[in-house]
């Protein structure tokens, strides 16, 4: 009999066995090897005493319930691992299964996160009771990660919510959820307060149901909302189709389509039959390059990143009970919200007193929102609103940890406001404190103009440092720290604290004009932007983006920065190259935005008219005819460009210029390039971010793959479109050489 090393079997005198998931090496629980033996040693032991067994309890020693697969081992596997992988993920479901029908009442006592494999274990249990302590969620992710639940999640979610809410509410989106709203859509029966409240309500449910069964074991069980073969739900299936295709946009997620298939197949046959089909899709997911990017990037690389690879070491945490914020608009009212919602203290100063007022009233319509959403209460709204002070007065901004300037992308406006409250927000010495007095960090939220240079208008340059937050910011998860040439260590670290203190993900870059995301996006707009002065069809230039996997279609996004935005940092970037006696590198894309704005008057959609056509309410009404008209070529002159290759220009053009940020010193660290490609500038999930699309590439063509794959296609992009598809140096070195690029 297999020994349980991750599982602790403990029966009372009443016959009721608790197994307490409990891996001694790990932090939280995973499904790793030692789970699963020990998972059979427990079948096989409540098997052999099922006389004297009462009920059975599934819950936890850790702070969390059970985190789920072992993604270090999802990660490497292989498709000549496909077997291995089938053979594992069924030994798991047979064992739980196992359980599951033996006649005795099983609950799952949830006391902490109950994700993936862990709701993959509640599910199998007659009864959930969750725990409603912080930090509980209950779902089923694994569609964020390129995955599907392979642990029985497809099967059971279908026979107890029916195709359609298992679909849209657990398993398509990977939803997360509260327990109470975990409750209300069926995943759990139970919510407590206290963990005695926990063991409690277990116990009473195997007291009063003896011979407890699942629903989809009980005779005559029929599936919520009807099986595919429903004449009522067969005529409703079609729309999945087009639900998926627009929640993914044609691009690459595989784990969609995956899920979709084995609930639709799974639901027509019975339950052992089932778990089969699901652990077959669930093999092609795991085995192929898709979910290793995402694994890569929304697990490993976001988890170095937040746990402070590119901070400063030796440099102790700091905490900021308040912050000055100069400009109320957009920008500077969401870093006001950001940075009050954390529990800071905020003086929101503008020109006049009606702007600063202006600038708080963004908060109070977002937590109107809330409120009305029963996502916040009034007494938090009314906290949180308290904690930020409107004002015209410099004077008020004394006693501030951190000063953030949100005002127009003007050196010169930025330099005077700083100047303005400098002197003001001198350091107050602490009674009995020894050693140097810290002076407030002063921080400018800019998205392309250099640090450096900005640093020349205060004092205390050391001090200064770039924080680029994104529009909107209280959405918006990322912040790019902007490390300028004179800013020391301290001010750095101080900048990731403050970062992960409002709960956003920090990532560090070194000065350059337009940082790496600002410089980055401009190469994806640039391409789409060329496509139509190519002659390219503009809704076909909106699709390839759309199918390349890019969140916002190139031409409406490009309507929101306002033609004129990119033609100015373009304009200034330019003067400042031939400043420096470089050559400016000509885009074919100049001359399109060159057209639109000068020749036909369509500087974006804050003008009312860009690629697309508005209408009086602002609304997005369609493509502008005149597109067409004036660069669409058809016919024997149509551009002979591939649909292929026109997703690939907007991919290739991004990676290559941020191997040369790597090559330039501004970027140090992949897992910053990757997690800020995707969370701030919309570079597609799919690919887990620009340095590991490099890492992973798989040509739509067939062929070589990886760095030499990458290589040698961007060669050929450079063939076809010209020399802004070269390859960077580092990259063809590291190609030659067989490396891949890491922070190892």
């Amino acid at each position: 009999m297999p020994e349980s090393t991750t599982i602790r079997w403990e029966q009372d005198d009443t016959g009721v066995v608790t197994l307490v998931l409990d891996d001694p090496n790990q932090s939280a629980n995973t499904m790793n090897e030692a789970f699963t033996v020990s998972l059979s040693a427990m079948a096989d032991r409540v098997e052999a005493e099922r006389d004297s067994i009462r009920g059975i309890i599934f819950t936890s020693a850790k702070k969390t319930f059970f985190a789920g697969g072992d993604l270090h081992d999802l990660i490497a596997a292989r498709p000549e691992n496909s077997e291995q992988v089938f053979e594992a993920g069924m030994r798991i479901k047979r064992d739980l299964r196992r359980i599951e029908t033996l006649g005795k009442p099983v609950v799952a006592a949830i006391n902490g996160a109950a994700l993936g494999g862990g709701l993959e274990i509640a599910l199998a249990c007659h009864h959930r009771v969750a725990l409603d302590a912080k930090g509980t969620k209950i779902g089923l992710p694994e569609s964020t990660l390129g995955l599907l639940p392979a642990g029985g999640g497809v099967t059971r979610t279908v026979r107890l919510l029916g195709i359609a809410d298992a679909l849209l509410k657990v398993l398509l989106e990977g939803k997360q959820y509260f327990p109470a709203k975990a409750k209300e859509i069926g995943l759990v029966h139970e919510v407590v307060e206290t963990r005695e409240e926990l063991l409690a309500a277990a116990l009473a449910f195997i007291d009063a149901n003896p011979e407890s069964q699942q629903p989809w074991d009980v005779k005559g069980y029929r599936m919520p909302g009807g099986a595919p073969s429903n004449p009522k739900f067969a005529a409703n299936l079609p729309a999945f189709a087009p639900n998926l295709k627009k929640q993914t946009g044609g691009a690459p997620y595989p784990a969609q389509r995956n899920i979709l298939a084995a609930a639709v197949e799974g639901a027509q046959v019975d339950f052992e039959t089932a778990q089969v089909i699901e652990a077959r899709y669930f093999v092609e997911l795991v085995t192929g390059q898709i979910s290793k990017n995402m694994i890569q990037a929304f697990f490993f690389d976001l988890q170095a990143v937040n746990a402070g690879r590119s901070r400063p070491k030796g440099i102790g945490e700091s905490k900021v009970s308040k912050v000055g914020v100069l400009g109320a608009g957009m920008m500077g009212a969401g870093i006001a919200y950001s940075c009050a919602k954390a529990g800071i203290d905020v003086v929101l100063k503008d020109v006049s007193q009606e702007a600063a007022d202006k600038g708080k009233r963004y908060s109070e319509g977002l937590l109107d929102k809330a409120l009305a959403r029963g996502r916040t209460t009034q007494e938090k709204r009314d906290a949180l609103l308290a904690r930020i002070t409107p004002t015209a007065e410099p004077r008020d901004l004394a006693g501030c940890d951190v000063v953030i300037e949100a005002v127009f992308e003007d050196p010169s406006l930025k330099h005077k406001v700083f100047q303005e409250i400098e002197d003001i927000v001198q350091p107050e010495a602490s009674p009995g404190s020894e050693g140097p007095a810290r002076y407030p960090l002063l921080c400018s939220n800019t998205s392309t103009l250099p640090i450096t240079a900005l640093a020349e208008g205060v004092k205390r340059r050391s001090d200064f440092i770039g924080l680029h937050f994104f529009s909107p910011v209280d959405k918006m998860p990322l912040v790019e720290i902007i490390r300028g040439e004179e800013t020391g260590d301290e001010a750095l670290a101080r900048a990731f604290d403050l970062v992960r203190q409002i709960k956003k993900t920090p990532i560090v870059v070194n000065d350059s004009r337009g940082f790496f995301t600002s410089r980055v996006i401009g190469h994806f707009i640039n391409e789409g932007v060329a496509l139509v002065g190519e002659g390219v069809e503009p809704a076909t230039v909106e699709q390839a983006a759309a199918q390349a996997g890019y969140p916002a279609k190139v031409l409406s996004l490009m309507d929101e920065l306002t033609l004129t935005l990119p033609r100015k940092i373009r304009d200034e970037t330019r003067r400042a190259m031939e400043a420096e006696g470089v050559e400016w590198p000509a885009h074919p894309a100049d001359g399109v935005v060159d057209r639109m704005i000068d020749e036909f008057g369509r500087p974006g959609r804050s003008g009312g008219a860009g690629f697309y056509e508005y209408g009086e309410d602002g609304k997005r009404a369609g493509l502008w005819p005149g597109l067409r008209e004036h660069f669409t070529r058809t016919g024997a002159d149509a551009p002979d460009i591939p649909f292929v290759d026109m997703r690939e220009r907007m991919l290739f053009s991004e990676a290559l210029d941020t191997v040369r940020l790597f090559e330039e010193g501004v970027l140090t660290s992949v897992a910053d390039a990757n997690i800020g490609s995707i969370m701030g500038i919309g570079f597609p999930a799919w690919t887990g971010g620009v340095i590991q699309y490099i890492n992973g590439y798989e040509n739509p063509e067939g062929g070589e793959g990886g760095l030499k794959g990458f290589v040698a296609r961007a060669r050929q992009l450079q063939e076809r479109y010209g020399d802004r598809f070269a390859v960077p140096a580092l990259l063809a070195d590291k190609a030659e050489k067989g490396e891949v690029f890491s922070d190892g």
